[in-house]
């Protein structure tokens, strides 16, 4: 398949795709910081390679990972997720030096990545999309005229970036005037774009998203659907699949919706279409793409019994998927364990003391870190995954409780106590529960 895959990644992600390596036989290579110099993943490469500087630069400066690359001997790259796994720039560079970029093509990081240009062929395809601007809002004229016309509260959005950063909302103009000035100036520091978007915001709605495989032949799949509606600060804590709540016809014209999108723009890999649901009316609409592997992908794992990092590497080299048909079976949730101190979810980097894993039927950890590394400030707090499957959600709750009650970490912060609270949650238990849960929680503590 390959000769050597370079993983520019670190953490749970990068040990992760080393898992799927070694089990094909694929030697491996990966990069990392002097500050990742004593990680798990490091240690578990065939190979690894220091790149000094920033501490963000071992899994950002394409030249010096083309360097490594070249020097090594690799001829494949994945990126994870994060970082440049949806740098379009970068996977063109390493595409033209020679390399195989395990992901989909540059030209459709490139439009995916831009959310006005992707609302605007989600349109096209005939996928919905929630009232919003069809362009990028030149300033705050425009803004306050658009939102008049969509009506509030309004979500002011950076056209790039991801992962549920750069938004804001806004109840009426003075909120707006202010939300439009602080993620456009966020947005041009932080994504090299100026541009903002203007939608419609849904107080109450669920965030439900499509797992899509583009196959080597131009085939497109769907593998269900992902709730991740328990989220703090736009971001996701938990996830499950199948989603709770949706109505039969809703989950089948989401995931049709996703194939056609996905179709429309020629995607190939594995990659995820987002949406957001309206639990009321059932109504969905078209939110962005993420041309990745998602951070939740483990519970469709667990459920449609499949590999999706070997099925990207596959359709990377051009070969057929490992299945002819797949079918789901029970129920799985995932719960990210991140070094931070709930209610407030605030960062708490550290070294870890303590660290012991759940084991049991149906209970799997993805897991970055062990007993001795230290949780460092540069990164993204993630420290773990805790994923569990079950015939149904009722049996996948009960294994949650049991897993989380065998789980124990000691040094950096840690938000096991917050899962705990979660699963106490009446709404949550019931699968009645939406993008404000985690709100309301904070409000009762």
């Amino acid at each position: 398949m390959f000769d050597k895959v370079l993983v520019v990644n670190r953490g749970e992600i990068a040990r992760r795709i080393l898992r799927t390596l070694r089990r094909l036989e694929i030697p491996s290579l990966v990069v990392h910081s002097e500050a990742d110099r004593d990680m798990p993943f490091v240690a578990e490469a065939d190979e690894a390679a220091l790149i000094d500087g920033r501490p963000d630069a071992a899994y950002r400066d394409v030249g010096m990972i083309l360097e490594v690359a070249r020097g090594r001997g690799a001829d494949a790259v994945h990126p994870g997720y994060g970082f440049l796994s949806e740098n379009a720039a970068a996977a063109t560079a390493l595409t033209a030096a020679g390399l195989t970029w395990i992901g989909p093509p540059s030209n459709v990081i490139e439009v995916m990545g831009d959310k006005i240009r992707a609302r605007n062929l989600a349109v096209q395809a005939g996928v919905p999309v929630a009232s919003g601007s069809a362009d990028p809002v030149a300033d705050e004229e425009t803004a306050l005229r658009l939102a008049k016309e969509i009506g509030y509260p309004i979500m002011v959005k950076a056209a790039a970036g991801g992962g549920g950063m750069g938004m804001q909302v806004a109840t009426d103009e003075a909120t707006l005037k202010r939300a439009f000035l602080s993620v456009r100036g966020m947005a041009e520091r932080s994504f090299g774009s100026p541009d903002v978007l203007l939608e419609r915001y849904f107080p109450r709605v669920r965030h439900v998203e499509v797992q899509v495989l583009g196959l080597a032949n131009g085939t497109v799949v769907e593998l269900g659907e992902r709730d991740c509606s328990v989220q703090r600060r736009n971001q996701k804590l938990a996830e499950e699949t199948p989603a709770p709540g949706l109505s039969p016809r809703t989950r089948e014209c989401m995931r049709a919706a996703a194939v056609d999108l996905a179709k429309a723009i020629g995607y190939r890999s594995a990659g995820t279409m987002e949406f957001l649901v309206d639990p009321s009316t059932q109504e969905f609409f078209f939110l962005e793409m993420n041309t990745r592997l998602q951070v939740e992908h483990p519970v469709t794992e667990t459920v449609y019994g499949v590999d999706l990092v070997e099925e990207m590497l596959r359709i990377a080299a051009g070969l057929d998927p490992t299945f002819a048909h797949l079918s789901p079976a029970g129920h799985a949730i995932e719960f990210r364990i991140n070094a931070e101190e709930p209610p407030l979810f605030i960062p708490r980097p550290g070294k870890i003391t303590r660290w012991d894993e759940p084991r049991g039927e149906g209970v799997r950890v993805d897991s970055g870190y062990a007993v001795g590394c230290e949780v460092p400030p540069f990164y993204d707090s993630l420290m773990g995954k805790l994923i569990v499957h079950g015939a149904d959600r009722t049996q996948a709750l009960v294994r949650m409780r049991q897993a989380l009650r065998g789980f124990a970490i000691e040094g950096p912060g840690q938000n096991l106590s917050f899962f705990e609270q979660l699963l106490r949650d009446p709404d949550y238990c019931l699968g009645d529960y939406d993008t404000s849960l985690v709100t309301r929680m904070q409000n009762n503590a």
